[in-house]
């Protein structure tokens, strides 16, 4: 049999490499979500903030689906497991949705003011500035590999940044405006941007940066 060519050794090198810068960026993840879910939930019960409760909740989802990519990343190439796990992240997308719509829902029917806590503000400044560098780091990881399910996990992350300035926003247009709604409509707004991803997800389509 054919020993493998110099060039095609490069390529598995630079893919196994690449699984592992992977593997290091979902651990990353998992470990500052798992500190943000403690800290939002609570601070938010201390404060009695909705808001942060369900920030703690949506750290939870992220959790997760960094958990299934860790899995994922364990091979390099293994169809059966990329596949299972967009669809798995497909299912994160859709807690995610779920949440945030009755969230979202019950804030606006119980008229909920958002309840300011110094420590969740300083939560959400900093999940905003960590979470993007996080993001753009997988996407570029899930070019290298070819990953549609790291992609996926990409723009979760990139949802929970998002979740995070909503957070900040409503808080900072109550205290100026009095507006108690805009956070509540702000994350109704991401529902069916949320939808769209967990359904391409779970068909398994490819993300636009893999080849």
């Amino acid at each position: 049999m054919d020993s493998p060519t110099p060039s095609a050794a490069c390529t598995c090198d630079a893919g196994v490499a690449d699984t592992r810068a992977g593997r290091r960026l979902e651990y990353l993840c998992l470990g500052w979500t798992v500190l943000e879910a403690g800290v939002a939930l609570a601070a938010g019960l201390l404060a009695g903030s909705i808001a942060l409760v369900g920030f703690g909740a949506d750290s939870v989802i992220e959790g997760l689906s960094s958990a299934v990519l860790l899995w994922r990343l364990q091979s390099h190439r293994n169809e059966h497991r990329e596949a299972l796990a967009l669809r798995l992240v497909g299912g994160c997308f859709l807690l995610l949705a779920a949440y945030v719509l009755i969230e979202a829902g019950h804030a606006l029917w119980r008229h909920e003011v958002p309840r300011p806590s110094p420590v969740g503000i300083g939560l959400a400044v900093l999940s905003l500035l960590i979470m993007p560098i996080l993001a753009r780091a997988k996407r570029r990881v899930a070019g290298r590999i070819g990953s549609a399910a790291l992609s996926a996990d990409a723009r979760q992350t990139d949802l929970c940044a998002y979740l995070s300035a909503i957070l900040l926003g409503g808080l900072a247009l109550h205290a100026a405006f009095g507006w108690w709604w805009a956070d509540p409509v702000a994350a109704l707004v991401m529902v069916p941007i949320i939808l769209r991803e967990g359904l391409r997800a779970l068909r398994g389509e490819a993300c636009e940066d893999c080849h």
